[in-house]
């Protein structure tokens, strides 16, 4: 029997969740980031910030379709995207909301197919294989089911594998509904640039270009022994199979983290010295997110490592290792104390990040019941572990 794999892939995710609490916002060019409150539930246009009025370092979390018609994508400097599209409205992300409405979407569509992988906040793959039902319906069910747990519009592509899933799912935009199997390659994928395969990046999009290589079928036509010469023999067999569409990754349904982090990249360029205040309000806030993200996931975390980007971009991380895991906020705080001890900060910072590392399971701990929860204060602190305290 052959498979059916779906990929759901929320559409504009974020700037979607603020418009069920903005409708008024609808039909215009929205772009959510930076930090801040966004305006009253009511508020009137002119109340909205203006893209133009943006000034400072932050990126677009997600911009709506229509600002996305004017040229600006997620991850592009607020900046620049203010001088292509001036007139957009710009909103603070509020990730709590995006986590919730992301709940509510999953186990929408675990009442239909309970077979997910979870790919992040936004998308899922799904084995249909086993569910009843013709593919076409079955998709609009899951699609139908998103729809009324959350008011939001969702795309899906159904295949018989994920790498195409995940290209299907991309090609009717937003609120999709594409199947296609083998058969389809010809007309529907081989078309598409290459960088349209989840895995072919700039760097391999340049390199293939060189060698005339543009489109997915231009790809699959080139010799496998081509492709291994130039980019060796595991990645150069990949774009081989992607190109032909083979795929026999299976659906995982669990997928434990390899760390857990909360990083920030600040509005401007803080001197470790003179921001010493605000920067030791950054880093306290940071391990609290961490220890509460480590207990609602269920980890304990036994490396705790710090990041640090200078104001020329380079970047450092520190890591040690306790003798027990913990979650407990005070307890990486320490520790990312001791990790600051080893790290030059004769530069101004532009981000600081703390990571846990080497997780296990915790049980969804409370903080307060996780091991060495009542650290001791080290002695003969060092210069720098004092900036940060």
């Amino acid at each position: 029997m052959e498979r059916r794999i779906a990929h759901l892939d929320m559409d504009a995710f974020y700037a979607s969740v603020e418009l069920l609490r903005y409708p008024q916002l609808v039909g215009q060019a929205v772009v959510v980031g930076g930090r801040g409150r966004g305006p009253q539930i009511g508020s009137k246009l002119t109340d909205f910030q203006r893209l133009q009025n943006y000034v400072g370092r932050g990126v677009a979390t997600t911009a709506s379709y229509e600002a996305r018609k004017l040229g600006v994508h997620s991850a592009m400097g607020l900046m620049k995207a203010a001088a292509l599209a001036p007139d957009a409205i710009l909103l603070p992300a509020d990730f709590e909301a995006y986590h919730h409405y992301s709940r509510l979407f999953k186990a929408a569509v675990a009442e239909i197919a309970p077979c997910i992988e979870n790919r992040g906040i936004d998308e899922i793959y799904i084995d249909l294989t086993d569910v009843p039902g013709e593919t076409v319906s079955l998709a609009q069910r899951i699609k139908d089911n998103v729809r009324q747990a959350t008011g939001l519009s969702c795309s899906i592509g159904v295949t018989p594998n994920k790498l195409l899933a995940k290209i299907a799912s991309e090609l009717e935009k937003p609120d999709g509904l594409t199947i296609l199997t083998y058969e389809d390659l010809p007309t529907r994928i081989w078309p598409l640039s290459v960088n349209k395969i989840n895995g072919v990046g700039p760097k391999a999009s340049i390199r293939l270009e060189a060698m005339g290589i543009r489109t997915i079928g231009e790809l699959a036509r080139t010799p496998v022994d081509l492709l291994v010469h130039r980019f060796g023999k595991h990645y150069g067999q990949w774009l081989n199979d992607a190109a032909q569409g083979r795929d026999d990754r299976p659906i995982v349904m669990v997928r434990e983290p390899k760390s857990i982090s909360c990083e920030t990249t600040f509005e401007r360029d803080l001197d470790p010295r003179r921001d010493r205040a605000a920067l030791t309000g950054i880093l306290t806030s940071l391990c609290e997110r961490l220890g509460q993200d480590l207990v609602r996931k269920g980890y304990l975390g036994k490396t705790i490592g710090v990041k640090l980007r200078y104001e020329d971009f380079h970047t450092v991380t520190r890591d040690i290792t306790l003798a027990n895991p913990v979650a407990d906020p005070s307890v990486i705080l320490r520790a990312a104390r001791d990790c600051l001890k080893r790290a030059p900060l004769d530069r101004k910072l532009r981000l600081l990040g703390v990571r846990a590392a080497s997780l296990s399971p915790g049980n969804r701990v409370s903080a307060a019941d996780s091991p060495n929860r009542q650290p001791q204060r080290p002695s003969n602190v060092g210069e720098n572990l004092r900036l940060f305290d």
